[in-house]
């Protein structure tokens, strides 16, 4: 098996996209799953960071990667060292940093003997499904979209209303304290703004309804951070699209950081097959 982990893409930004690619060295193309995590995520949470092995012994290439400004840096890729980064980071430059990674994989001579970059997917986790939407709605070189307890509306996904946005507007910054590490995560008024001057773009209905590819959505109906009606609505804007609802399971689908045990959440095994059937 090939491993390159840690390394950095180039984007748009000052910023590297920190990354890994793991796939067996044959010198035969094999299709690609290009991962994107969510909201205050990162590559390498929970189990996400176990399961190349999964995708590696079903024939496919994984690449998982942070978005340039997701908090985490090049010597620390797990959890938030760069709080500055994360309250600069917005919708479009992720948008742009998966473009950047794309661009990367099909432009590399090194790696061209063992992807194949006619056979690109996406898996997106939460806020990453609505990126991972919104990419696959407008560029041609992704041929499938698998989404993980994905949001359907970024405007509903975070934003202050009222009294709140107003306070955010004077105050140029609001913070959400993270349960697990306890930091105060940042987040600039840019990130409001330049979702209102990008909002035709960012529009996951349009997006959804003009998903053209195969189309995976996965949800549980015990999320209660992103509850399953964003599922049945991604679903309702593709009829052409699959749906599976897990019972009971949460939004991590049973995982959580650090994941120290050998196997799976049984809810994050059930998606990690049904993912990698529908790809094959």
């Amino acid at each position: 098996m090939k491993q390159h982990q840690n390394f950095p893409i180039k984007g748009k930004y000052k910023k590297p996209i920190v990354s890994d690619l793991y796939y067996q060295e044959t010198q035969t193309k094999k299709p690609l799953v290009l991962f994107c995590h969510g909201y205050k995520g990162y590559k390498d949470w929970g189990a996400f960071d176990k399961m190349s092995s999964l995708f590696l012994n079903a024939g496919f290439a994984l690449l998982k990667f942070n978005f340039s400004h997701n908090g985490g840096t090049l010597d620390n890729p797990i959890d938030f060292p760069d709080l500055d980064a994360f309250g600069k980071n917005n919708y479009m430059m992720e948008l742009d940093d998966l473009k950047s990674v794309i661009d990367w994989v099909c432009e590399n001579s090194d790696i061209e003997n063992e992807i194949d970059i006619h056979n690109i997917t996406l898996i997106g986790h939460s806020r990453g499904g609505a990126i991972a939407t919104l990419k696959a709605a407008e560029d041609i070189r992704i041929k499938k979209l698998v989404t993980w307890a994905a949001v359907c509306d970024l405007n509903r996904s975070m934003f202050l209303e009222g009294q709140e946005l107003e306070q955010w507007k004077k105050d140029g910054v609001f913070y959400i304290i993270n349960g697990r590490t306890q930091q105060k995560m940042p987040h600039d008024i840019q990130f409001y703004n330049n979702f209102i001057e990008n909002k035709e773009r960012l529009n996951v209905e349009k997006a959804t309804k003009n998903i053209n590819i195969p189309h995976l959505i996965f949800h549980g109906d015990g999320d209660v951070a992103v509850p399953v009606e964003h599922a049945k609505n991604l679903h309702l804007w593709n009829p052409t699209s699959e749906l599976v609802i897990i019972k009971n399971a949460n939004h991590v689908f049973g995982a959580k950081q650090p994941w120290i045990e050998d196997e799976f959440p049984e809810d994050f095994k059930l998606v990690l097959k049904k993912t990698i059937d529908f790809l094959k």
